[in-house]
């Protein structure tokens, strides 16, 4: 099998990350470390993970008009990446990150990140040409044009717009830790083939219709420098294992280590590791 072709269709967030000894408490004036900024947000950071792959990747994405959104544009054009990106008038959403001393990552997020749309004059067409797409969209539409795919793969936190589109997803991706990710396979509408929970450093949980089973977690730094984007690298490295014609528990546990290597950096961007069907991470 040749490389092959995958797409994330979803937001990308303008982040300034920066590093604190501690969380900030009411009163405190609070300075930042080793700041940096860069496209961002559960789209973007899988789609720099994808990147680090062979695969043919395409991003189906929204950015504002304002120097924030022209940014963001200029960056991803800068990758060898198809991008697909529709214009909205509204400014782009500015989104800080603080990571503190224990590695723990703190989002504030301004306003809801920019998304395509269905509507949007994008090449949806292109999609049943593609052996997978990552999706962490908001438009039903688009979620019926993921569905084209071979392969679907969406964030859990993406569950309610795959229902209002209809769409039942390959592999959903989600958090025992986060509310809104960890809803039981039961509670689908649309159960998804395999929902796959991850639980920090402790084993990874698959479930689907027939079974359920654990996959032992990697090994992970120690101590966590940062924990920010953990777990869209994983579900890009899910994404693309699985497009390679893996079974989603030898996916889950090839993608593992994926997610793993940016807990040993504050900015996931400087953990993602080549991503390859014949070797893991070192």
């Amino acid at each position: 099998m040749g490389a092959p072709k995958i797409a994330v269709i979803g937001h990308v967030e303008h982040v300034t990350l920066g590093t604190v000894d501690t969380f900030p408490v009411a009163g405190d004036i609070v300075h930042f470390g080793s700041t940096r900024v860069f496209p961002g947000g559960g789209g973007g950071v899988a789609f720099a993970q994808l990147l680090e792959s062979d695969a043919e990747v395409h991003l189906f994405t929204a950015t504002g008009a304002d120097e924030a959104g022209q940014w963001i544009t200029s960056e991803l054009r800068k990758t060898r990446a198809h991008i697909h990106c529709a214009s909205r008038e509204a400014g782009h959403p500015r989104v800080m990150v603080l990571i503190d001393g224990e590695g723990h990552r703190t989002i504030f997020v301004p306003e809801p990140p920019l998304q395509p749309a269905a509507s949007d004059p994008l090449p949806w067409d292109l999609l049943p040409t593609f052996d997978a797409v990552y999706f962490t969209g908001a438009d039903p539409g688009t979620a019926r044009h993921a569905r084209k795919a071979r392969l679907l793969v969406s964030t859990a936190r993406r569950g309610h717009v795959l229902a209002a589109g209809g769409v039942m997803a390959d592999v959903l991706v989600g958090s025992l830790s986060d509310p809104r990710e960890n809803a039981a396979f039961e509670t689908y509408a649309l159960p998804p083939k395999a929902l796959v929970l991850t639980d920090g450093p402790r084993a990874m949980h698959v479930y689907c219709t027939d079974r359920a089973m654990t996959v032992e977690a990697p090994e992970r730094a120690s101590p966590v420098v940062g924990d920010y984007g953990a777990g869209d690298s994983f579900a890009a490295a899910l994404t693309y294992f699985v497009s390679r014609g893996l079974a989603v528990e030898d996916a889950v546990r090839r993608a593992g280590p994926y997610g793993a290597a940016v807990l040993s950096h504050t900015c996931p961007l400087g953990g993602q590791t080549s991503l390859q069907l014949e070797a893991l991470p070192s």
